[in-house]
């Protein structure tokens, strides 16, 4: 009889893989168009919370069932410039008060410049967005901030 050895469920690291990618290079891209490329991306988060579940008779322990998954609000940062586009979208639902959700993509590249992940973002629409911090005494890149919250996180192995 063979023997069997235990795999993991998931992959190990070989000793030829490739490095880690960075996380300084992504853009965002929506409708197949890159629309910037941006300083900071956080929110790249989502959890779900077990719903407890007890059983009369069964006191040594309680059942846990997978509740809701919840995605955490994805933030953008870039340097503020001439195009108002991230401005606008914000603007629009206040302006005629129908929040216009998008699809749009976030994707990271390795240092060759190849996209090596692409983070799938379901119906996002903006719910903040924050102007630079102006002081004279800075030389500072002027920063806009956009927080977005969406229905959904895919992920593209691209």
């Amino acid at each position: 009889m063979a023997t069997r050895t235990w795999q993991p469920p998931f992959a190990m690291k070989q000793a030829n893989d490739p490095d880690p990618f960075p996380v300084f290079k992504f853009w965002v891209e929506i409708k197949s168009i890159v629309v910037a490329e941006f300083k900071e991306c956080t929110g790249l988060s989502m959890s779900r919370e077990p719903e407890k579940v007890t059983e009369g008779g069964v006191n040594d322990y309680v059942h846990y069932l997978p509740g809701r998954n919840e995605y955490a609000r994805i933030v953008l940062k870039h340097g503020l410039a001439d195009a108002d586009a991230l401005w606008d979208w914000y603007q629009q639902g206040l302006r005629d008060g129908k929040v216009k959700m998008i699809n749009f993509s976030i994707l990271l590249r390795n240092v060759q410049g190849k996209v090596v992940k692409r983070w799938n973002v379901i119906e996002g629409f903006p719910v903040k967005w924050e102007g630079p911090s102006l002081n004279a005494e800075s030389s500072q890149v002027a920063i806009e901030t956009l927080e977005i919250v969406h229905h959904g996180l895919v992920l593209d192995r691209a």
